[in-house]
């Protein structure tokens, strides 16, 4: 099965990627042929410093190959070395219905919070659409918030196929797990948009900061408490082994502990948690060209398939002749 998944630079990666969908990414790799890019196209929605964007675009190969990303066993690509998808996007939009567009959460909320949305934000889900079907993608990692785009991808190839022919390949959504719902410094979803984010790679002291200010209750010391609806004890229980975070369950079940005992054990588990992916990484920053050399061979290999199916795509409904 072929397995494509995106993700945006639009800052660095925090605990919530990485447990919500990279750590997911990584294990779909082994079994699976993985197409995995770099969304640099859907940023400029939000990006508007040209040294930024390059920055968190290549901040982000640089992570997700630290991370575990192997380029031997998916490819990883920057989305905009791929041209074919962005001419794939204006052939989607010539069949794509503007009711369809306005009933997309991404700008209903924008319109709701009288936001003004440019014309890229309200195109977004045929971008999208474009870079799942380039690639004859078969599953697509997604959290439950984003069903919707891939029900909008299927709603276009199929109204294709309907008129050309059987031309695009109709994907599934793969839903990610509730390892997604990765609590924040303040108990809510952990977003860059919330700013109560951990990030993976910022410097160890600062990040120890972080989870020593993570907002708790106010009861009593002696007291007993849940694990199960902590949001300290669930950071603590993605990151520690099964018999600490065992351990760690029994202690709240007992009572008699502070939550700064746990704050410290919870920072301690995060370094050494992530001390593999921090060494590997400063490798990589190491050896530039070994990483350009992989974004490069990512970016060929993907422009080969999206090359084919653009050209079935084209031929279909008649651009180009038929092969």
């Amino acid at each position: 099965m072929r397995v494509l998944s995106g993700i945006q630079p639009t800052g660095r990666f925090h605990w919530g990627n990485y447990f919500g969908a990279i750590r997911q990414y990584i294990d779909l790799q082994e079994e699976h042929d993985g197409y995995y890019f770099i969304a640099n196209l859907h940023a400029l929605t939000t990006i508007r410093d040209a040294q930024q964007l390059r920055q968190l675009t290549r901040d982000a190969a640089l992570d997700l190959l630290a991370l575990g990303l192997n380029p031997d066993k998916a490819t990883l690509f920057v989305q905009s070395d791929v041209p074919e998808v962005s001419q794939l996007t204006w052939i989607l939009m010539t069949c794509t219905p503007m009711g369809l567009l306005e009933r997309c959460h991404a700008f209903k909320e924008k319109k709701a919070k009288g936001i003004t949305a440019d014309a890229g934000l309200f195109t977004y889900p045929v971008l999208m659409s474009a870079d799942i079907l380039a690639y004859d993608s078969n599953w697509v990692p997604v959290g439950q918030d984003q069903v919707q785009h891939i029900e909008v991808c299927r709603d276009l190839a199929s109204s294709f196929n309907h008129h050309y022919g059987e031309a695009f390949v109709l994907p599934e959504p793969r839903l990610l797990s509730d390892a997604a719902k990765v609590p924040g410094t303040d108990g809510e979803k952990m977003s860059k948009s919330y700013d109560n984010t951990i990030g993976i790679f910022e410097p160890e002291n600062a990040a120890r900061k972080k989870i020593m200010r993570i907002q708790t209750d106010s009861r009593p010391m002696e007291d007993p408490k849940a694990p199960e609806t902590d949001h300290l004890y669930q950071l603590y229980q993605l990151l520690a082994s099964e018999a600490e975070a065992e351990d760690m369950a029994d202690l709240y079940r007992r009572g008699g502990f502070g939550y700064g005992q746990v704050k410290k054990a919870l920072a301690d588990a995060s370094e050494q948690f992530f001390a593999p992916a921090r060494q590997r990484r400063q490798e990589l920053e190491s050896r530039p060209d070994t990483v350009d050399d992989i974004l490069k061979d990512g970016a060929r290999r993907a422009r080969e398939k999206a090359a084919e199916v653009l050209a079935r795509v084209e031929s279909a409904c008649g651009i180009r002749a038929p092969s």
